[in-house]
């Protein structure tokens, strides 16, 4: 599947947590940035980006921790292009939100400028 495609087929299946936060960021409603969802960056996809701030935010279930060695890739790929790039995990989004705008705040602000990882896999996987 062409990756343009790909992005637009993750925009209609987002999970519920990354319906939560992009309402947050949407339509400059977060500090006036203007943020796009499932966004082709070289051959990557991200979940959401401000080209403004080079900042990149990332939703992640717990499938990303067997995934942590193309995370890594990925990752350091995005940095060597500028970003900071901000990893949540479903259930930070679910049930801190007012934390996760706050790194979000930070990160555009400059004060946070390396990636940051989630930590161990929420229990029940996804963090649901």
């Amino acid at each position: 599947m062409h990756l343009l495609e790909r992005a637009k087929t993750l925009r209609s299946e987002q999970t519920e947590a990354e319906q939560r936060l992009w309402y947050y960021l949407r339509a400059h409603r977060f500090m006036g940035m203007k943020f796009k969802r499932q966004k082709p960056m070289g051959r990557y996809i991200v979940d959401f980006i401000c080209h403004e701030s080079n900042l990149i935010v990332e939703v992640d279930g717990g499938q990303h921790q067997e995934n942590a060695a193309y995370d890594q890739r990925r990752d350091a790929w995005l940095q060597e292009q500028g970003y900071t790039v901000l990893r949540f995990w479903n259930h930070e989004v679910m049930q801190q939100i007012e934390s996760v705008l706050e790194a979000i705040r930070l990160a555009a602000e400059g004060v946070l400028s390396r990636a940051l990882s989630p930590g161990p896999s929420p229990a029940g996987g996804r963090g649901e």
